[in-house]
């Protein structure tokens, strides 16, 4: 059975939008820290654990659009691991070894983790994290917080119909003061 492993980057404030570029008031907000060698290697080996993406159509097209141009052992991964977008507009991908689950979200995830073993990872995409989330489908996340507050911009929590308990398993520093945090599901 999958664990499904969400991962943003996130400003004091909880926006999540358009850490690395979009249409958005302050896009590619992230770039304006140093994550240090140590959190470039937390990021590498991070993405280097998932055995799947789970994406939503926008960060789909921006990672599309972008990794196939890349070269080395990170894009090596992100072209051939198989990436499962979330979208009712996409029909016809071009990306490598990508599935468009166009159904019921809860219903297609929920599928999917049945069938993938290891780690499904979902970077970005927060009207899919939100309803994951919501759905109660989320194992654990991995926050990336910057030391800003943006004061606008699309938030990756929302409101939720339960009440849910997480348990920190990590907290590191790297960088100009970027905390990671890892949190998982508390199942008792």
């Amino acid at each position: 059975m999958g664990t499904l492993v969400v991962t943003t980057f996130i400003s004091l404030d909880g926006v999540a939008e358009a850490p690395g570029g979009g249409d958005f008031k302050y896009a590619e907000w992230s770039f304006e820290f140093d994550r240090g060698e140590d959190g470039e290697r937390f990021k590498h080996d991070e993405a280097l654990g998932a055995e799947a993406l789970l994406i939503g159509r926008t960060t789909y097209e921006g990672f599309a659009a972008a990794w196939p141009n890349y070269e080395g052992e990170l894009a090596d991964k992100y072209n051939s691991m198989p990436k499962y977008v979330v979208s009712t507009t996409l029909t016809d991908p071009a990306w490598n070894n990508t599935r468009v689950l166009s159904g019921d979200v809860v219903a297609e995830v929920t599928k999917l983790k049945n069938e993938v073993t290891g780690e499904i990872q979902v970077p970005g995409s927060i009207r899919l994290v939100q309803a994951l989330l919501a759905a109660d489908l989320v194992d654990e996340i991995h926050l990336m917080t910057f030391p800003v507050i943006l004061g606008t911009g699309r938030h990756l929590f929302a409101e939720t119909p339960q009440k849910t308990k997480w348990n920190l398993t990590q907290s590191k520093t790297f960088g100009e003061g970027i905390p990671v945090t890892v949190y998982q599901r508390d199942l008792s």
